[in-house]
């Protein structure tokens, strides 16, 4: 995703909570972090939170975890400020995102060596 593509407000971030770089350029480490950039943003876009809420919750996150001596990775945060957001705003309930990410980490456990289709 090009910095053209995003708001000054999400690339300018608070140096503390700020997006990491390379060279200037928004860098992501795996496929994973830049869908979770993106659905930030996305979801910033079609009203679904002001980017000062999501910055906010961000920070709080970070400092949490900070406090605690056990923080997450970056883009781990940002998933977690997504999905408190996510339930704060009514866009999904706390039951629908559990039966969600036990959907999802199903599928990701599910070896794809295997020689066979799914439906």
């Amino acid at each position: 995703m090009s910095e053209d593509t995003v708001s000054r407000s999400v690339t300018d971030m608070d140096e503390s909570i700020a997006v990491p770089r390379s060279n200037g350029e928004l860098q992501f480490d795996a496929p994973w972090q830049a869908r979770a950039f993106g659905l930030a943003v996305a979801l910033n876009e079609e009203g679904a939170y002001p980017w000062a809420d999501f910055s906010g919750q961000l920070s709080e996150i970070i400092a949490l975890g900070e406090r605690s001596g056990e923080p997450e990775a970056y883009y781990e945060q940002w998933l977690r400020t997504i999905e408190t957001l996510a339930m704060e705003k009514g866009l999904i309930s706390e039951s629908e995102l559990v039966a969600k990410m036990t959907t999802v980490a199903a599928e990701d456990d599910h070896s794809h060596d295997d020689d066979h289709h799914h439906p």
